[in-house]
């Protein structure tokens, strides 16, 4: 299990690592996998991108794991991705992200453009405003997912009234925030992540921007970061997933039960918390399917595994790994919770590379940002 325990992303991570072992010790439970118990390995990418990669080597070198869970940010799943390929090894990356992505070595149970940026902005444009103030931290997924959105308002003919990214840490707002006062969008679309929320909706708030006036939509803010953040000055904001708590479903019951059972009646799940989850049961499924932990033979059997997770069917598409969700949205209420207000009828087909450009076009703006930030995937790049 690869997160961050400390630093900015820790905010995020932390519970998504309680989920994985959750999940681990429900299958320990039931006897293991082939007959053997599964041993967590725990190591904390510390928010740092670098450490993720060290750490990542540690695990496939030093203790000879079997898979890895883990990462948030896109940047830290891009700096692990080579030691994956190198070793031919297995990650379970539990997070909605910017796409422009497949390997053999991944599988993706978070969202792809499709599954979640794409339709948000859809929902946005014809159900809160047509112009749109973006504010991001500085890393590769709110770069490159902002430009997915600038293609697609483009292409709905609404309007960008400005852009304004913070360093992943950073505190330093007022700038972003000047930017929404000074244009007044009809809505902001957030991919910040990680503590500077915090600081974001501080200063918003007190800037006198409330979801009334001008609502955020937010794609890195969930259950767990409301915690945080307090759901009082929230309610009536938008965020845009696959999985809420307040899914109606027995699988989702006995989820939130066992969860709150496990760590204490005030923790909450959400989308990564719930796909960090499940990832692992599909995990095990593939090593029975196999009839190995050989990581080659998984790597192949866990392509068109399913399940009934949490948030509906969910099954891994054999083709680029990826996985077919049901896409939600949902606004915030008081008590920290999302009524759904939209969802797809039955899950979506993943499609890492949107449409609006050709996959070298994509590959070419991928190559820019990281030439920008010396070979890494954020400014700036974490010793």
């Amino acid at each position: 299990i690869l997160h961050s325990l400390t630093g900015t992303m820790a905010i995020s991570e932390k519970s998504v690592v309680d989920a994985t072992l959750m999940a681990i010790d429900e299958i320990n439970a039931r006897g293991g996998v082939l007959g053997r118990k599964l041993q967590p390995v725990v190591a904390d990418g510390a928010s740092s991108n670098t450490r993720f990669a060290a750490e990542a080597e540690r695990l496939i070198s030093t203790e000879h794991v079997s898979v890895v869970f883990g990462c948030w940010t896109s940047a830290s799943r891009r700096t692990v991705k080579p030691v994956f390929e190198k070793h031919n090894h297995l990650l379970f990356y539990p997070v909605q992200y910017e796409g422009l992505e497949e390997s053999p070595n991944i599988v993706y149970t978070g969202a792809s453009p499709n599954q979640q940026i794409i339709p948000a902005v859809k929902w946005a444009f014809d159900n809160l405003g047509r112009s749109f103030f973006l504010v991001g931290s500085d890393y590769v997924f709110p770069r490159t997912a902002n430009e997915i959105v600038k293609d697609q308002i483009m292409a709905l003919k609404g309007d960008i009234l400005g852009e304004e990214y913070i360093p992943l840490g950073g505190m330093d707002v007022s700038k972003a925030v000047a930017g929404v006062v000074g244009t007044w969008p009809a809505v902001i679309l957030n991919t910040i992540n990680g503590d500077t929320n915090v600081a974001f909706f501080s200063e918003l708030r007190r800037a006198g921007i409330r979801p009334q006036r001008i609502p955020t939509m937010s794609f890195s803010i969930a259950e767990d970061e409301l915690r945080a953040l307090g759901a009082e000055s929230m309610v009536g904001d938008y965020a845009c997933w696959n999985y809420f708590q307040s899914i109606e479903s027995a699988e989702n019951r006995d989820f939130v039960a066992a969860f709150k059972a496990r760590y204490g009646a005030s923790r909450v799940t959400d989308d990564p918390i719930e796909a960090g989850y499940f990832g692992v049961h599909l995990w095990a499924q593939a090593v029975v399917a196999a009839g190995t932990p050989d990581v080659s033979a998984v790597r192949l059997a866990v392509r068109d595994q399913s399940m009934a997770a949490p948030e509906g069917i969910v099954y891994i598409d054999a083709d680029n790994r990826h996985t077919w969700k049901t896409v939600r949205i949902g606004r915030v209420r008081r008590d920290g919770q999302f009524d759904i207000v939209w969802s797809t009828e039955k899950p979506v087909r993943p499609v890492p590379y949107p449409v609006y450009r050709s996959r070298s076009q994509w590959d070419d703006l991928l190559s820019g940002l990281a030439q920008r930030w010396g070979g890494g995937w954020a400014y700036p790049e974490r010793p």
